[in-house]
């Protein structure tokens, strides 16, 4: 017993000077959740100035964090690009908090299409009729659907969807013709503009 407590001494003593950046992150990240736990249950707003005053000590003191500057750099650069969207739960009743959730439900039906189909990315199809696709294909994972689930509640909307898809797809083949015949279809674009530029 008494090596073991001799040979962890020694361990801290040489890893002292390691501790200090360790304190110092571990505080401000606890800090942050505690803030966002909002146990206070204070506004959105209020969230946010306390938010903004631990971003901006943690910004200010970054470079004490020595080998974790680096890390510190990130959190800050990932709390930035979250910014817009983190605060509405706290006004907004029964929205959940940011997670990952909508990330891993995109990340999780990427993965079962590659594994479907074989590609190494996604088919394009997704950009063109995903708005339905991953609905459909969440949904589908919930529970079964029968034919009566199937009929459109109404009509007006289903066709209003279905004219939308269909713009989308014509937006692609567009594309299409662009990467096979790059000059016939600037030539067209460009007649087009004239057309709408001289006077009849």
């Amino acid at each position: 017993m008494i090596r073991l407590e001799t040979l962890l001494s020694r361990g801290l003593q040489r890893t002292a000077h390691l501790w200090s950046p360790i304190e110092i992150a571990y505080r401000w990240v606890h800090t942050a959740a505690d803030i966002l736990d909002n146990t206070a249950g204070l506004s959105g707003k209020q969230v946010q100035r306390r938010f903004i005053g631990l971003v901006g000590a943690m910004t200010r003191w970054r470079p004490h964090s020595d080998t974790l500057a680096d890390a510190v750099a990130h959190f800050l650069k990932v709390t930035r690009s979250y910014w817009p969207g983190l605060f509405h739960c706290y006004d907004i009743p029964d929205l959940p908090r940011t997670n990952n959730d909508l990330e891993h439900l995109f990340g999780q039906h990427r993965y079962l299409e590659r594994r479907i189909t074989g590609r190494k990315v996604a088919s394009p199809t997704l950009v063109i009729r995903g708005s339905v696709r991953i609905v459909a294909a969440v949904m589908t994972r919930l529970r079964l659907f029968t034919a009566a689930d199937l009929m459109p509640a109404s009509i007006v909307e289903w066709r209003s969807l279905r004219s939308a898809l269909a713009a989308n797809r014509y937006k692609r083949i567009l594309q299409r013709r662009f990467r096979q015949n790059p000059h016939a279809y600037l030539a067209d674009l460009e007649s087009r503009l004239t057309q709408l530029i001289l006077p009849p």
